[in-house]
């Protein structure tokens, strides 16, 4: 658990009063990441402030007016996703470009231009964010990241999520050397081996990265697999 000192702030102000609660910084990180985390694991202290560097306690029944609850594990939570944590300009910075690299990267594997049935360029959906003059917030959720850059995105480019289903067809030697590259996409819904030994698999996988896996397995292949679209 990390100490007291090197802790840092979350804070929330609600309600006319401030709610702090003392985080390991290792937090940073693990939103930069995008990943799921347990708050509650990476507090200093698991305790409410009213003013941590204080050390003074907001009154119960205004912890309880704010928030609904005295859970501790909710309180930092709505912390955390309603209030700002103490960081440095240079930090957020590297959080928000961590941030907007995720939701473009999200977006270009997962969506297509309709018209076209291609995927876009992570730098046109780029360009079209900056257009459209998004800006990301560090510590809301992907989703909802993802979710609100879309809504700006489709009155400038023609784009939506879909995904796709591919027949996908190789020597059967082939097959334990692209079982890997298979499985990173989606799941096989069905599959048959062929009189000849090739074998054909069907899968379902984010349109955007049909392209991608159609590239690798070909690579890996020396060019004889074939990925077909079905639908």
């Amino acid at each position: 658990m990390v100490t007291l000192d090197d802790a840092i702030v979350a804070k929330l102000e609600s309600h006319g009063e401030t709610f702090e609660i003392l985080l390991d910084p290792k937090v940073i990180d693990l939103i930069k990441a995008g990943k799921q985390f347990d708050i509650t694991e990476y507090m200093a202290v698991e305790d409410v402030f009213k003013n941590a560097s204080k050390g003074t306690r907001p009154a119960e029944d205004k912890v309880k007016e704010a928030f609904g609850t005295d859970d501790i594990s909710a309180i930092a939570k709505r912390i955390m996703e309603k209030g700002e944590i103490q960081i440095t300009a240079e930090q957020r910075k590297e959080m928000l470009e961590a941030k907007k690299n995720q939701v473009i990267t999200y977006i270009a594997a997962n969506a297509i231009n309709p018209q076209t049935k291609l995927p876009h360029p992570p730098l046109r959906i780029e360009l079209a964010l900056e257009e459209a003059k998004f800006h990301v917030d560090p510590f809301k959720p992907l989703d909802k990241e993802i979710e609100e850059a879309m809504k700006l995105l489709r009155p400038l480019i023609p784009i939506r999520f879909e995904k796709s289903r591919v027949a996908i067809k190789m020597k059967g030697e082939d097959y334990g050397h692209c079982y890997d590259v298979l499985t990173s996409y989606g799941m096989v819904e069905k599959e048959e081996w062929e009189s000849d030994g090739s074998w054909i698999g069907v899968m379902e996988i984010p349109a955007g990265l049909v392209p991608e896996m159609t590239e690798k397995l070909k690579h890996r292949t020396k060019g004889s697999a074939s990925v077909k679209l079905i639908s």
